[in-house]
């Protein structure tokens, strides 16, 4: 892989290989990998991460999700391509992602519970705060895309 900045993972590799690590367990957790990845997607359209969004909606591709679902993910409030899981997930992953700004509402967290345990929020949070590391990197190393 090329970079047009600094080749990170030659400088921090343990550190890297951590977020990897993060990252494969939560896609081998309690969430379903699509609904991980979507999030992993969103959050990464969000923060301008082109790596991670070519990344990302590929394996979504490859699963067999709709295109047409992912065309549409920006406006996933208004559209009716998303069930209320999926929602809820999105809705919790923009707002984590808009920390800086503001905390979540408890709105947010709450329209959560109907639709994962404990397990599944906490895999969810950590989804969200690992592709948010990994956005930080893509954006601000620029890793090329393949």
């Amino acid at each position: 892989m090329r970079y047009r900045r600094v080749e990170y993972p030659r400088h921090v590799p343990a550190a890297v290989e951590a977020l990897r690590a993060a990252a494969t367990a939560v896609h081998a957790g309690v969430l379903e990998p699509d609904l991980v990845d979507l999030v992993f997607l969103r959050v990464s359209q969000i923060n301008g991460c082109a790596f991670c969004m070519d990344l990302h909606s590929a394996a979504l591709r490859r699963a067999g999700v709709d295109p047409h679902k992912l065309d549409t993910l920006p406006g996933w409030r208004h559209g009716h391509l998303f069930d209320a899981r999926e929602r809820a997930a999105l809705a919790w992953a923009e707002a984590l992602t808009a920390l800086p700004s503001r905390a979540p509402d408890e709105a947010d967290y709450e329209a959560l519970k109907p639709h994962f345990d404990d397990a599944g929020i906490a895999t969810l949070t950590m989804a969200v705060a690992v592709v948010n590391a990994l956005n930080r990197l893509g954006v601000g190393l620029l890793p090329e895309l393949p």
